[in-house]
């Protein structure tokens, strides 16, 4: 069916981006169960998560280029199954390759519905890509908020299986109704070679964009930035356990579930209105601006829950949601700013290369953080860690601001002497 008003089709995707959340932002309530029933290492499990990020992001620059010119709606109908059954069947694994290779058909679902959508929303809205890209990114992000109770009750009554179960089929059947109304506009943006008004730069192929190096800094400060949200949404479980089981206080041992659970469903609702209050501002402030502010309180962020979180559930909450509000943002700032420096006629796919960035971020966050807490005993070094390189990244957001701002000054010159 083509429906080419925007916002309908603006809603379609947002409902494929909230179907996929959960693979990503509940993982964590399952990781305590799974390593109870299995007695699986905390890092072995871990791998898995990681394995899914990669196969979320990695695929994305084949999909994503293939999406730009097929258009979404078998990729995402592909998605629907790919999601429902890998997710559904992962409580069901007995093994660890097993659960890796669920996990990893799930990943690859995901990545389909994310370059899609994140693709339709900037090729929709050219003129709010800020705007656009953080509602989509929203849905991924905060979505998981409205399962997350039910997920915590399904686990409690009936088993993490049943709920792998539940909520797999369920969400894989609504992304294979939504793709049958998903299209690109009728009519794309000029032809490569034509500036846009905006950020006049021309529509660069992926191919071209990999020979800019502008793209390589762009994708380390997407390594640096995702790290340390990739920790806390891998370990959220693990390291409230740790805390509340390795403390004398007896108050905090006896909340330290009651605030994962509600940290669990606080965060989603704080890492979703980052993509949209973030990604709003971006298109006021400008990227750059937006970049460096939320970067360092990111870090700030970070420290405060090794400095705090651990004191009592409450604090523990109330810090992990002061994370997600200064790292969701990243999942609008830099589908926006590809945007804004490449042009939107290759956005899918250029967006997608970068967004593989957080393929290596999950490595670092989720799989070493993990091993670094089997070693040390503690989260200090991961957070602490995370926190510099979330510094690092707002430096490097400063660099580019100087160099985009030398950029216009040279260019109205240009003009003048013309």
């Amino acid at each position: 069916m083509h429906i080419n008003n925007r916002w309908f089709q603006l809603v379609a995707s947002l409902l494929a981006m909230i179907m996929i959340a959960n693979l990503q932002y509940s993982w964590t309530l399952f990781v305590g169960p799974l390593q109870t029933s299995t007695g699986w290492k905390l890092s072995d499990i871990q791998f898995a998560f990681t394995l899914f990020i990669l196969f979320q992001t990695w695929i994305q620059p084949l999909d994503g280029w293939l999406i730009d010119r097929l258009g979404p709606r078998w990729f995402i109908s592909a998605a629907g199954v790919l999601c429902g059954l890998g997710w559904a069947g992962m409580g069901y694994a007995k093994s660890l390759p097993a659960l890796y290779t669920l996990y990893c058909l799930a990943g690859m679902g995901a990545a389909f519905v994310y370059s899609g959508s994140i693709g339709s929303a900037l090729k929709w809205f050219k003129e709010k890509r800020g705007l656009a890209a953080g509602i989509m990114a929203a849905g991924f992000g905060g979505g998981t908020a409205l399962f997350i109770p039910w997920i915590t009750s399904i686990i409690s009554s009936s088993g993490y299986q049943q709920a792998f179960l539940t909520t797999g089929l369920l969400q894989g059947a609504v992304i294979l109704i939504v793709a049958q109304f998903l299209r690109h506009p009728p009519h794309e943006e000029a032809p490569k070679g034509v500036t846009t008004a905006k950020a006049g730069v021309r529509h660069y192929t992926t191919m071209e964009v990999l020979r800019t190096p502008r793209f390589y800094m762009l994708y380390v400060m997407f390594v640096l930035m995702a790290t340390g949200g990739l920790l806390v949404t891998a370990n959220a479980g693990p390291i409230v356990r740790a805390w509340g089981l390795n403390t004398t206080n007896v108050h905090f041992l006896w909340m330290s579930m009651a605030a994962l659970t509600l940290a669990s469903t606080l965060s989603p609702l704080a890492n979703g209105a980052a993509r949209v209050t973030w990604g709003w501002a971006s298109d006021r402030l400008g990227r750059e601006n937006t970049m460096v502010l939320t970067f360092i309180l990111q870090a700030i962020s970070l420290m405060l829950v090794v400095m705090l979180g651990k004191q009592s559930g409450g604090w523990f909450a109330f810090t992990l949601v002061l994370v997600y509000f200064t790292w969701g943002q990243i999942y609008s700032l830099f589908p926006a700013v590809s945007g804004d420096y490449f042009g939107s006629k290759h956005a899918t796919s250029n967006y997608a290369v970068l967004y593989s960035a957080k393929g290596v971020a999950s490595i670092i966050g989720a799989y070493f953080g993990a091993s670094l807490f089997e070693k040390l005993g503690n989260w200090n070094l991961p957070f602490y860690g995370s926190a510099a390189m979330a510094l690092i990244a707002a430096g490097m957001a400063i660099a580019l601001k100087t160099a985009r701002e030398r950029e216009t000054v040279l260019a109205t010159a240009a003009v003048r002497t013309a």
